[in-house]
């Protein structure tokens, strides 16, 4: 059984509502990673994990049961950006010995979130999914270097 090695990281971005947002992380769980909204409104996000978000239960564990709300999470969180703030988060993973197996990248910006998804296939190369605005989905490939 392979276990998947990932990373996680952001640009700051600065919020309207600190308040809110801490409310709203408090509200979810991320696994192993770790967020911050700072004394200046700064939010980040960042630790050794891939981005899945969970709602928490009462109890503060993960709700398994009521499935992943990342893109749920993120669609929240967008709206509590300051005007042309970007929050930019990379997730990269592998399992060992193994190439590259998980990509995500979000870019959340004037309101919208933005997702892009890299997923090595059998024959070595990864498909580039990135909805974009007015123009539905496009399709690139790129060959993996081993």
């Amino acid at each position: 059984m392979a276990t998947l090695q990932a990373a996680t990281t952001s640009t700051g971005a600065i919020v309207t509502n600190a308040q809110a947002v801490r409310q709203l992380c408090e509200a979810h769980c991320f696994g192993t990673l770790n967020w911050e909204v700072d004394e200046e409104g700064e939010f980040i996000i960042w630790g050794y994990d891939a981005l899945e978000v969970y709602k928490a239960r009462e109890d503060g564990l993960p709700d398994y049961k009521g499935g992943l709300v990342t893109h749920e999470f993120l669609q929240t969180l967008a709206g509590y950006l300051e005007p042309n703030e970007e929050l930019d988060i990379q997730t990269a993973g592998f399992t060992k010995c193994r190439f590259p197996v998980l990509a995500k990248r979000y870019v959340i910006r004037d309101g919208e979130v933005l997702r892009r998804i890299s997923v090595p296939s059998s024959r070595s190369t990864c498909s580039v999914v990135l909805p974009q605005e007015g123009c539905g989905v496009t399709q690139h490939k790129h060959r993996l270097v081993r």
